[in-house]
């Protein structure tokens, strides 16, 4: 079966694997203070697995910051402090990725900010939507509604939906090159279309990514899609529904997702959008010896439940730029990330 993980040992790292291809749970590490070496493996560990979720990892907002810029240069929430909307934490790096609202109360289910958010229940991969990719997402529990209320992080190996299609569409997609375009503004509008009625995507810039994607060093695929992907370049609207949906639904069926639970305050998970490539002798030395999956790419979604509107869920993210030469797709070089105002409808960029 391809993608299977390959049997590692970590010498500072307590990994559990979560599923066959991808996923692992790591224990007993103090993300706070982390050598050289422990980070090392814990970039071998996201190259292998795809997603790791750290348990009791004892971050606050600071040393997540500080931790993530370990891994590259960090996006930020400019765009989206239009209209007088203030930051909720001291650092724009910090994505709300929670149901709060800015007097810390739960976010009425009625509100523009959860329509907004709804879109995040479908499978996505972070920043398609820019002109520059992401690598990695860090998402981490500030405060968690009850138990069995609940509030999943689910996950889809990417790298394992492209090896496991068809030989026939494999081949269509290596042959055509397909290039999706992405919006922001089509999965906000998919997730509410009713109040989002008035919201046409095809007013705003979109930003274009190759589907088939290759990672560098290694020479294999994966798929960049997701549900920004609004459609497919050079198709009919009814050629690229049906490649979209196809490609969407063989990626995101039940054997190749993985749902994982929150359980404490300061459980971070960390996933690969797409692995940038390293110049780092030591660290492509280690990956070597772990069998690095070096295209390994998940999308993930937030799973709803009871709490929704009644608890809160508050979830912190970073996001680390891709910095690779594919990392802008094929779009313009410059910081044109899309966003919403503060009533959650109309677009600013920067």
């Amino acid at each position: 079966m391809p993608g299977l993980i390959q049997q590692s040992s970590f010498q500072r790292l307590n990994v559990k694997p979560l599923h066959l291809t991808f996923g692992a749970e790591i224990e007993d590490v103090n993300l706070t203070d982390v050598s050289d070496e422990t980070f090392q493996e814990i970039l071998a560990a996201m190259a292998q697995y795809g997603f790791c979720i750290f348990r009791n990892t004892g971050l606050d907002d600071t040393s997540h910051v500080v931790f993530s810029r370990r891994f590259g240069d960090l996006d930020d929430i400019r765009p989206y402090m239009t209209g007088g909307r203030k930051p909720r934490y001291d650092y724009y790096e910090l994505f709300d990725a929670g149901n709060v609202d800015n007097d810390g109360n739960v976010l009425a289910v009625d509100s523009a900010r959860h329509h907004y958010g709804r879109g995040n229940s479908f499978f996505h991969v972070d920043s398609s939507f820019n002109p520059r990719r992401s690598s990695y997402s860090l998402l981490r529990a500030a405060i968690l509604p009850p138990r069995n209320t609940g509030g999943n992080t689910e996950f889809a190996d990417t790298r394992s939906a492209f090896e496991t299609l068809p030989k026939e569409l494999q081949d269509r997609l290596i042959d055509n090159d397909y290039v999706g375009v992405h919006s922001l503004h089509h999965s906000r509008k998919r997730g509410s279309p009713e109040y989002f009625a008035d919201l046409n995507p095809l007013d705003y810039n979109m930003h274009r990514h190759r589907i088939c994607q290759i990672h560098e060093p290694s020479g294999r695929r994966n798929l960049y899609i997701g549900s920004h992907m609004r459609h497919i370049e050079g198709l009919s609207d009814l050629e690229s529904w049906q490649l979209v949906w196809s490609l969407m639904g063989w990626a995101t069926r039940p054997e190749n997702t993985v749902s994982v639970e929150w359980k404490n305050q300061g459980d971070l998970i960390i996933w690969l959008v797409l692995i940038p490539r390293t110049e780092d002798i030591a660290t492509a030395r280690l990956m070597s010896l772990v069998y690095l999956r070096d295209n390994t790419a998940v999308m993930h979604r937030a799973a709803g439940g009871s709490f929704e509107g009644k608890y809160v869920r508050d979830l912190r993210r970073t996001t680390v730029h891709d910095a690779s030469s594919t990392a802008w797709g094929l779009n313009e070089q410059k910081d044109s990330r899309p966003g919403f105002n503060s009533n959650g409808k109309e677009q600013i960029s920067l």
